[in-house]
């Protein structure tokens, strides 16, 4: 066992305004099992990277152990290749009987290996890397995300595997598969980082208490600071009052000029007294500093769902789609209603045609018929109500480049009310200025969230929005969807998500 030690870390993007990291400093086991929380945009990819050696920084970063990456970068070059000539350019050093192994462990055959990388599906494409990344010795792994885009099964198989492995830093923000395979938690907070033992759950939990318990501290102190400083008001009242009274001479009222020297000490202790209570006001500010600067608290999202005159949305019958040519068949004999208000979640493995059901809900809500590039096409029967709007948000997010001014104007969306739903959303201000192909994964898809909540419908479609969210904002979107009820169809493979979120499930 060794440490990896961080001592002052600082860095920022050259050329941008943000710093990334300042003075920071804490330090983990190469033999932890580590889970790294945060919201989008705070610098954990980054964070990996530095460690990696990728980018300059100033301050220290000190380990006896080397680091390895999941996610491989791979070349369109390389996607040709077979995944284990892959595996000698990626860790030379690894063996295949261990990359087999390895793949056994996560319900892979070997021959996998041996097919160009590019015909692998996403999930066969994760479990290659992975047991190429945990087939060497003496790595300290940094794995970001990945389960993104896996279907349920994959995820569990995923989760499964690194459940029995350690000496690793997990990005993710699946409170599912942090739950299952970590046993420390590495924190970037809104102004801090902390380093705790235990899961998701129970860092959480923790969390959940020290906000509360911040709250009170918070609203005791102003309470305190309230009360002292109508004492310093009313003091200072009195004492400029009884200064007054020094002016001028009346016989009647002052027969001896003593009493000036008692008027004079009396409004003096007045003084002291109130530089006394103006200290204390002061230790008080000084101690409610601070209690809420990591605090949590975020705002509740409004969605603006329309109300269709007819129960049933959509309904389909003995339905089936296929895709290329010759065809081939993503699934058929399928039978589903959908009613005002329900929210229900398509579910299969990788490449078994969500997406595809999704578009072709999307064509004939459009008068159209669903005609994939490549060719393809649909049998039974897929009705949508007539008059149906509805609000998409996809997978993609490669399209997004330039301005949110541009965005908003294309969407004819309110720009004000758009970048405020980012900021609830923890997109900094900062980022507005940026043109949005340099946001993070994360925050694309909150630009796409946020134009499907601005934008009024009957019908909402969304195709894995989660992808790249953090789980603060995933907590948020789960509350606004079960407070405003609208009509869903969605894909989504976070299962907790699911489990809070869907009325219904829909099996290919």
């Amino acid at each position: 066992m060794s440490q990896i030690s961080v001592n002052n870390l600082t860095f920022s993007y050259e050329g941008s305004y943000d710093t990334i990291f300042e003075n920071v400093s804490f330090s983990v086991d190469t033999d932890w099992k580590l889970g790294f929380i945060g919201r989008n945009g705070k610098g954990k990819t980054t964070f990996l990277q530095l460690l990696r050696g990728v980018y300059e920084y100033e301050g220290n970063i000190t380990a006896s152990t080397a680091f390895d990456y999941f996610p491989y970068c791979l070349t369109a070059a390389q996607m040709e290749e077979c995944g284990a000539e892959l595996a000698q350019q990626m860790k030379p050093e690894c063996e295949s009987w261990k990359v087999i192994c390895e793949l056994d462990k996560l319900d892979v055959d070997a021959e996998a290996l041996y097919r160009p990388f590019r015909t692998l599906s996403h999930g066969e494409r994760t479990k290659v890397m992975l047991a190429v990344l945990f087939s060497g010795e003496h790595d300290f792994l940094l794995i970001d995300e990945p389960t993104n885009h896996l279907d349920m099964a994959s995820r569990e198989t995923v989760r499964n595997y690194l459940a029995g492995k350690k000496g690793f830093i997990l990005v993710s923000h699946d409170r599912e598969l942090l739950d299952a395979c970590i046993d420390h938690v590495l924190v970037l907070n809104r102004s801090s980082i902390e380093v705790q033992s235990g899961n998701f759950t129970s860092w959480w939990e923790n969390k959940q208490r020290q906000d509360t318990f911040a709250r009170a501290e918070n609203d005791k102190h102003r309470k305190e600071i309230r009360k002292l400083e109508k004492a310093s008001r009313r003091t200072g009242q009195w004492a400029e009052q009884n200064e007054r009274t020094k002016i001028g001479y009346d016989p009647k009222k002052e027969p001896d000029h003593a009493n000036r020297a008692f008027i004079g000490e009396k409004t003096r202790k007045m003084q002291s007294r109130m530089k006394q209570i103006q200290g204390r006001i002061q230790r008080e500010i000084a101690e409610k500093e601070g209690l809420l600067n990591d605090l949590e608290n975020p705002v509740d999202l409004k969605i603006m769902p329309l109300r269709h005159e007819k129960e049933t949305l959509i309904s389909v019958r003995d339905y089936g789609l296929w895709y290329g040519n010759p065809g081939k068949e993503l699934f058929s004999d399928l039978r589903f209603t959908l009613r005002r208000g329900e929210r229900l979640f398509v579910n299969g493995r990788n490449g078994c045609g969500k997406s595809s059901l999704l578009h072709a809900v999307l064509a004939h809500a459009a008068g159209n018929t669903w005609q994939p590039e490549g060719g393809g096409g649909e049998r039974g029967t897929l009705e949508t109500a007539s008059g149906l709007t509805v609000s998409y948000a996809g997978q993609d997010t490669s399209f997004l480049s330039g301005k949110i001014t541009d965005f908003c104007r294309e969407r004819a969306l309110d720009e004000s009310l758009f970048c405020a739903v980012l900021r609830q959303l923890a997109v900094e201000r900062e980022q507005f200025s940026k043109p949005m192909e340099d946001f993070s994964e994360g925050q694309k898809k909150k630009v796409l969230l946020a134009a499907s909540f601005l934008t009024p419908a009957h019908l909402y479609i969304w195709d894995e929005p989660l992808n790249y969210i953090d789980v603060f904002s995933r907590m948020q979107i789960e509350k606004l969807l079960l407070d405003a009820g609208p009509t869903m169809l969605v894909v989504e493979h976070d299962g907790r998500f699911r489990e809070k979120i869907a009325t219904g499930v829909v099996d290919l």
